[in-house]
């Protein structure tokens, strides 16, 4: 693997860090307040001028509406993205959804769906888990059963990001009941305003609405909407995961994140002299530091692999893995070393503008969305190490 970036990767990078401050300069988010309805709008905003740059889905190809770019210009993308705490939320459409549709659905499907999610229209969630299927999602019980050229969905989903801001649903549900959990299931795509859908919010514990619950009573959708091969949809599913566990692994924001915290300690005084003259707290931020070059060079390999021509399987897993534990014990040194200021969410004392607090307590949930961490070490011991199951 090749650490060094060429001279036009490095010109790219020029590019996207300059597009970055002029679109979106630093304390963009200040004049926003904490109203969510602001700040998304703002990143819509954001999404479609990304979208017009083609950047929105930097390593489609270009008659699908990407970009062309390379793997390793996706890579240094994500990295100026999060090193420059740029507007993001978690796009589904662009970063598994329409990956998937491009693999397994249909010409016509392709050029309705994938193109649209590249111009920044359209917004997707992904309808998987269910109350009694998280890790073990193959048993879901979401049925969907064909009547003449239609299909008939009852059931429910849980833990569904962005639904209630969603226009398509790409939903994983039960097409034969008598086949054995992982060969039964079929993947379609759902418009979300279709009648017979109920989405109810959970709020998590950071007073953040990101996650619903998704109800199906007798929702009708046309017989042209199931993607790829019926009964074949547990294959997409887990391919689809590869997508989103290589997507949501990059180091980058927990490296800016660290990059604050040194420089909050360093201008903190206490009885006198800065926090960052404890020893202690070095010592905590230099182990951090060495933490996330580890997952950088984890984030690298995976972009080394696919620009080879390769399948990530355990790769993806580590990098989700390592990343999304790293995102944790970052926000936990904050809290721990900035003490009521790295607690409270607003207010003159809170550091970095509440930021902390609030990574604090949604890096819970990192280490279950996407496949929790256990699953990750089941599939780098088996998949990865070659141990038995």
């Amino acid at each position: 693997m090749d650490f060094h970036f060429s001279p036009e990767e490095e010109a790219f990078r020029q590019e996207v860090r300059d597009f970055i401050r002029t679109e979106a300069p630093e304390g963009w988010r200040d004049g926003l307040g904490n109203d969510p309805a602001r700040i998304w709008q703002f990143e819509r905003e954001w999404q479609r001028k990304l979208a017009a740059r083609r950047w929105l889905a930097l390593a489609w190809p270009k008659e699908l509406g990407g970009y062309g770019a390379t793997y390793m210009e996706q890579l240094i993308f994500n990295e100026e993205m999060g090193r420059n705490r740029a507007p993001s939320f978690v796009n589904m459409g662009v970063a598994w959804v329409a990956p998937s549709i491009m693999l397994y659905g249909s010409y016509e499907q392709k050029q309705r769906y994938v193109r649209r999610i590249a111009e920044g229209e359209d917004i997707w969630c992904t309808l998987y888990s269910e109350p009694g299927a998280g890790s073990d999602l193959a048993s879901l019980q979401t049925r969907a059963e064909l009547d003449g050229d239609e299909w008939v969905i009852n059931g429910q989903k849980i833990w569904t990001t962005y639904a209630h801001l969603s226009d398509h649903g790409w939903l994983a549900a039960r097409t034969d009941p008598t086949a054995p959990k992982h060969r039964g299931i079929s993947t379609f795509v759902v418009p979300m305003r279709t009648p017979g859908i109920t989405v109810q919010p959970l709020v998590n514990m950071a007073d953040g609405h990101e996650f619903n619950e998704v109800f199906f009573e007798d929702v009708r959708i046309p017989r042209e909407n199931l993607v790829g091969e019926l009964n074949r949809g547990w294959y997409h599913v887990a391919v689809g995961f590869g997508f989103e566990r290589t997507s949501i692994g990059n180091p980058a924001g927990a490296r800016r994140a660290v990059q604050d915290l040194a420089e909050i300690c360093r201008r903190t005084m206490v009885n006198g002299r800065p926090l960052a003259a404890r020893p202690e707290v070095r010592m905590k931020i230099a182990d951090l530091w060495t933490q996330i070059e580890v997952a950088t060079v984890l984030a690298y390999r995976v972009a080394s692999l696919q620009t080879a021509g390769k399948v990530p399987d355990a790769e993806a897993s580590e990098i989700k893995l390592f990343a999304m534990e790293l995102n944790q014990r970052v926000s936990n040194a904050a809290v721990g070393i900035l003490g009521l200021g790295g607690q409270v969410r607003s207010g003159p004392v809170a550091a970095r503008g509440g930021d902390f607090s609030y990574m604090y307590l949604r890096s819970v949930a990192n280490t279950i969305e996407g496949g929790t961490s256990e699953i990750m070490r089941n599939i780098i011991a088996t998949r990865g190490l070659g141990l038995p199951r």
